[in-house]
């Protein structure tokens, strides 16, 4: 079991308010000045069975069925009949902006015999069935059924696709498998986190072969910076200094540049985060969005097993860079990619690790308050 109270950690997680770019920079100023860091009240040892027990992973999916899950940009989707179709936690969907611009999602499968109506991304004006053809619109209505006279009892308007819950809220698109479709209400904290007037200019998805706690963890702290990122993170960052922000079941933390420094003689309505830290948010339980000069990613982990993680990546970038600025941001990933690469060697290693069997428990210290938060939290809403 857990050193903690994770009941005492949850009942502080509902502080929203995140601290202004300026209050921000003073505190990095101050533990800069201290040679200090943000430090969690409380340690964390997270059984090694919940990252390899089939059961406990089948919990977790279906708690990712029953959130509200960020499924893309809302840029993502910017033209009506523009759709994508993918796995959320194992179930197949179809998320596409319909002709009036609202945006809906539908369970990925033809009314008729159950085959996916639409695959990968693109753009349409209606989905078809490969299978016999059978048609629906953007609304997910059925509209057309090839020699309906062979279906003499079909009522059309009670075969459109299955609708899911979906809204959009701050420039995301959330879907929810469980939710009244009625009730698309989304929590109030959700931060508004990807700003207006920024554009997708990049799509990814990749595989690892780890479990998807393991490659989120990587995400949520600064205290392995000097050792895993010694040629690439840690020469423009510094070693062990992170603010750590709550805001709901999720959590912001800070990563500073040395840069920073900059801004220090500066007056204080010039300071701005941009190009001085990346700031990593956690939306609880499986979603990263990452702030980088010029450009954010937004990152969705969905797992496909204990020992295998699906990453779907969006670049963003804002529409009002020109051409040279596009390159500097596509240069610049290529450095974040380097560190990205990093991260997954030493994943990669603490997946063979467990096989090991050495570890009954992950350690999780003071440093690591962002992990400690989100394994607290997952225990509460597993009731364990």
């Amino acid at each position: 079991m857990p050193d903690t109270d994770f009941s005492e950690i949850a009942e502080n997680q509902h502080s929203q308010a995140l601290m202004s770019d300026k209050d921000l920079i003073q505190r990095v100023f101050d533990h800069i000045d201290q040679k200090s860091t943000d430090m969690g009240e409380q340690t964390w040892q997270e059984p090694t069975i919940n990252y390899q027990n089939p059961e406990r992973l089948k919990a977790e999916v279906a708690l990712m069925r029953s959130k509200w899950i960020v499924f893309c940009p809302s840029n993502a989707l910017k033209l009506a009949g523009e759709f994508i179709a993918r796995d959320v936690a194992g179930v197949p969907l179809v998320v596409v902006r319909g002709s009036d611009g609202k945006v809906r999602a539908f369970r990925n499968a033809c009314r008729h015999r159950g085959v996916q109506v639409a695959d990968g991304q693109g753009c349409s004006k209606m989905f078809v069935c490969p299978y016999h053809g059978w048609s629906y619109g953007l609304d997910g209505t059925l509209r057309g059924v090839p020699h309906l006279n062979g279906f003499p009892n079909l009522e059309k308007k009670k075969q459109g696709l299955v609708p899911v819950a979906c809204a959009e809220k701050d420039n995301l698109i959330l879907v929810n498998q469980e939710a009244d479709q009625q009730n698309t209400e989304i929590l109030s904290d959700l931060s508004a986190i990807v700003p207006d007037g920024y554009s997708v200019i990049r799509t990814e998805t990749s595989e690892i072969a780890a479990n998807w706690k393991l490659h989120l963890e990587s995400t949520l702290e600064g205290y392995h910076i000097r050792t895993t990122h010694n040629q690439t993170f840690f020469p423009v960052q510094y070693d062990n200094l992170n603010i750590v922000e709550a805001f709901g079941q999720n959590t912001r933390v800070s990563f500073p540049y040395q840069a920073i420094e900059g801004l220090r003689n500066k007056p204080l309505e010039n300071w701005s985060t941009n190009g001085r830290l990346t700031l990593v948010y956690h939306l609880f339980p499986n979603v990263i969005i990452s702030t980088f000069p010029d450009c954010m990613l937004v990152v969705i982990l969905e797992p496909l097993g204990l020992e295998l993680t699906r990453q779907h990546t969006f670049l963003l970038a804002p529409d009002s860079l020109d051409a040279a600025a596009l390159d500097a941001v596509i240069t610049g990933q290529e450095f974040a990619r380097a560190g990205a690469v990093e991260d997954q060697a030493v994943v990669l290693s603490a997946q063979r690790g467990l096989a090991s069997g050495a570890n009954k428990y992950l350690n999780f210290g003071l440093y690591e308050s962002g992990i400690v938060r989100f394994h607290s939290a997952l225990t509460e809403e597993l009731g364990q």
